[in-house]
């Protein structure tokens, strides 16, 4: 009976793949949809390389972005790591995997990154991630 109900006794030989490939293309339709919309809150900066840069996105993630003069952008609008500690709060209130992504200019002073580190960590985010380009590819000899 693995033929059906025709009668037939021979196996099925083949599957068809078109749901699974639907499947697919629906999921990657919304991880690039759901990738631009984190990006977009950024604010434009030139970002250090780093070997093992990979994107990272969660439902509630706090776009950070550090200029090479020291601004503060929370979700691309001017901000102080008042207003930052505030929003970080809340939206850990609201959810408890509230991740935060600081995209800190590479010419950014260092000090300005850890004063809004300490910000989210007061607040209790304590998942970061840090925005970085991937590395230059080097010409091997």
């Amino acid at each position: 009976m693995a033929g059906g109900p025709g009668g037939s006794n021979e196996p099925i030989v083949s599957i068809n793949v078109t749901p699974l490939v639907d499947v697919v293309l629906v999921l990657l339709i919304v991880l690039m949809v759901s990738a631009t919309a984190i990006a977009s809150r950024m604010v434009p900066v030139e970002l250090p390389r780093a070997a093992s840069a990979e994107p990272a996105t969660t439902p509630t993630t706090l776009a950070i972005s550090i200029d090479e003069r020291g601004a503060v952008f929370l979700e691309a609008r001017a901000s102080s790591l008042a207003a930052i500690t505030a929003r970080a709060r809340a939206a850990k209130a609201a959810d408890a995997e509230t991740r935060a992504i600081v995209a800190a200019d590479g010419h950014s002073l260092h000090a300005r990154v850890i004063e809004v580190i300490d910000a989210l960590r007061v607040a209790g985010v304590t998942k970061l991630a840090f925005a970085a380009s991937a590395p230059l590819e080097r010409a091997t000899p």
